[in-house]
C-alpha cells in the first residue's frame, strides 16, 4: 500500500480513537474537532486506492450529515438525514444490480417494519414521515450492500444499527450508557467496512486493506 494511503488510514483510526475517547470522556471538544474529521480522510484514503466516484460521494455526504447533527437545531437534524440519504443513494447505485440474497432481503423488511411500527408512536409528529422514508432508504442501502460481499455487507449492517440508535433517542427511548459513542463506534465501523468492501469488491485483495 502507498505511503500517502497508510498515512491518510492512520490518520483516520487516530481521529475515530480520539472521538470515541472523548464520547466516553464526556469532552464534547473533542468530539467537535474529530468527527468532522473522519469522513473526509476515509475519503482520502479511498481515493488513494483508486475508490469510484460514488464511493467518494457518498462518505462526503456522510461527512455532510456528520456536521449538521453536531448541531441542536430541528432544521439541522433534517438537513443532516437529507444529506445521508443522498449518500445512500450513490450507495445504491453504486452496487448496482448485483444479486442478493432473497432471504435476507425478507428479514430487513421485517426489521425494517418492526422498527418502524415501535418507534412511530414516540417519534415527534413532524418527524415521523421522514423518518420512515428515510428508514426505508437506509434499510435498501443496507440490504444491497451484501452484493459487494460480507465487509460491505456487515458495513451496511453497522450502518442501519447505528442510525437506529439514533432514532430511539429521539423518540425518548432508553438508552445504553454513553449512547453517542455507541452511535459513533457503529458508525466509524459502517463506513469503513463499506469502504474495504467496495474496494475488495472492485479490485481484490491488491488494493485493499482491513
Amino acid at each position: 500500500m502507498k505511503t500517502s494511503s497508510r498515512a491518510l488510514l492512520a490518520a483516520f483510526a487516530l481521529a475515530a480513537a480520539v472521538d470515541l475517547v472523548s464520547l466516553l470522556a464526556g469532552a464534547e471538544s473533542g468530539h467537535q474537532l474529530a468527527k468532522p474529521l473522519l469522513m473526509p480522510l476515509l475519503a482520502a484514503y479511498a481515493v488513494t486506492r483508486g475508490a469510484p466516484k460514488l464511493l467518494t460521494a457518498a462518505l462526503l455526504l456522510g461527512w455532510g450529515g456528520d456536521v449538521l447533527l453536531l448541531s441542536d437545531a430541528d432544521w439541522a437534524f433534517l438537513a443532516g438525514m437529507g444529506s445521508f440519504a443522498a449518500g445512500h443513494v450513490c450507495y445504491l447505485v453504486l452496487f448496482g444490480r448485483r444479486r442478493t440474497s432473497p432471504a435476507l432481503g425478507a428479514l430487513y423488511a421485517v426489521a425494517l417494519t418492526g422498527t418502524v411500527v415501535l418507534l412511530w408512536p414516540d417519534l415527534p409528529a413532524e418527524l415521523r414521515i421522514p423518518v420512515a422514508g428515510y428508514s426505508l432508504l437506509l434499510t435498501a442501502m443496507a440490504y444491497r450492500s451484501s452484493a459487494f460481499g460480507p465487509l460491505a455487507g456487515l458495513g451496511g449492517a453497522l450502518f442501519l444499527l447505528s442510525d437506529t440508535l439514533i432514532a430511539t433517542g429521539v423518540a425518548d427511548w432508553p438508552q445504553l450508557p454513553a449512547p453517542d459513542f455507541w452511535v459513533m463506534l457503529t458508525y466509524i465501523a459502517a463506513q469503513y467496512l463499506l469502504t474495504a468492501g467496495t474496494l475488495h469488491a472492485m479490485y481484490g485483495e491488491r488494493r485493499t486493506t482491513v
